[in-house]
């Protein structure tokens, strides 16, 4: 294995997206991510468009090794425990308490492995009155004020088209691992329970939100694509139907925008004329620019904006994606081999590093497919693993 990662060992108890893409992520950057599943099912993210092939999981479960383990038996438990010594990350995302009734809190298994570092992630962590909820995303998005502030003012809050409370998680949830893995290599050498939930690394990306609110009572409402501190700024149709999306968020841009499209008239409007006044008048901005830039195709308006040195970009979907001359060059969707597929198409590790580059081993595996080989290095012969197999342990 290679990766700035490399050597280190994580055990992912995780179901569905969250604790999944933290440990992608891991084994993203070399780590060794042994995925435990449940035999009989396995993961619910395997069901997920099982008509297309388990796309899900063929993306979210790569690069890491799969075995089956029920973790509800007693036996079950005493194998997590043996494979626990020989890592450095635990994940799981049961509903807080859940490890501890089958005996594996962090108690037993810091005692086992003082070097563990054990994330726990859940919808709304593990303590409050909302503790025991159940964490789906859908409900963090409602709830974090997220949905509240996505869509026009005149239709139902809006939620994302993607799992994005579960993403944003897992982004801040490898940012906390690595944080505890560089304190137990370099200051105190014990690992220590990460608490990740879903609800407030949402609630973080909105910014000055709250600071608004406790200023002065500030409640921000939905206002589709415009902006409440810069004008213009949405997006547009162009004449054959498709969709340029624009900012023009200073002074000086605005009235470029204004000129060039044969609108600078209206900047001698009061209405118009400074930067706090269109954003009053956020509507009639875009009445004048929808109507000017519906006259236009998508290739006319983006020569304009190149001509006037203005930020503009056409509103892609997955075809435009694949075919945009910046994705192909850096290489930013790559088909890794698969048994069953062929190949399948994602998106290449990201961010990059350049002296120990993340890779995609392979494509997510079947159930079980690495039961043998990970089970015999922690001393479990092929007799044993047999009797457990028939036990429905594994």
């Amino acid at each position: 294995m290679t990766g700035a990662l490399a050597g280190l060992r994580v055990i992912d108890c995780s179901r569905l997206i969250a604790g999944g893409v933290l440990a992608t992520l891991l084994a993203d950057h070399g780590a060794d991510v042994i995925k435990v599943e449940n035999p009989r099912g396995g993961d619910p993210l395997r069901t997920w468009l099982r008509d297309r092939g388990e796309l899900w999981w063929k993306v979210y479960a790569r690069g890491k090794r799969a075995i089956t383990l029920d973790l509800a038996k007693p036996r079950g438990q005493a194998l997590l425990r043996r494979l626990v010594r020989h890592a450095d990350v635990l994940i799981e995302n049961f509903l807080p308490g859940t490890f501890e009734k089958w005996g594996l809190g962090w108690d037993v298994l810091s005692a086992d492995n003082p070097r563990l570092v054990f994330a726990r992630v859940s919808g709304w962590g593990q303590d409050g009155p909302y503790r025991l909820r159940p964490g789906f995303g859908t409900m963090v998005e409602a709830m974090s004020g997220f949905a509240a502030s996505t869509g026009p003012a005149d239709r139902p809050p809006t939620l994302p088209a993607f799992p994005m409370a579960d993403m944003v998680a897992a982004l801040s949830g490898a940012t906390a691992v690595l944080a505890a893995l560089r304190h137990r290599d370099l200051v105190s050498g014990h690992g220590q329970v990460i608490d990740i939930s879903l609800y407030e690394p949402l609630l973080s990306v909105l910014g000055p939100t709250p600071a608004d609110h406790a200023l002065d009572g500030t409640v921000r409402t939905r206002h589709g694509n415009q902006s409440d501190n810069a004008s213009p700024r949405g997006t547009y149709e162009t004449r054959e139907g498709k969709w340029i999306a624009l900012s023009a968020s200073t002074p000086a841009s605005a009235k470029a925008l204004f000129e060039g499209l044969g609108l600078g008239a209206l900047l001698s409007d009061p209405r118009f004329a400074t930067n706090d006044a269109r954003v009053a008048n956020n509507d009639l901005v875009d009445e004048a620019l929808a109507r000017a830039i519906r006259s236009r195709t998508l290739d006319e308006m983006l020569r304009l904006f190149e001509t006037l040195d203005l930020t503009a970009s056409p509103v892609y979907d997955i075809a435009d994606i694949t075919k945009d001359p910046h994705v192909l060059a850096r290489g930013i969707l790559v088909d890794v081999p698969d048994p069953e597929l062929g190949t399948v198409r994602m998106t290449a590790p990201t961010p990059r590093l350049g002296a120990t580059p993340a890779t995609i081993r392979w494509s997510g595996q079947p159930l079980g497919a690495h039961n043998r080989e990970v089970y015999r290095e922690v001393g479990i012969d092929s007799t044993e693993l047999e009797e457990l197999a028939r036990e429905g342990v594994i």
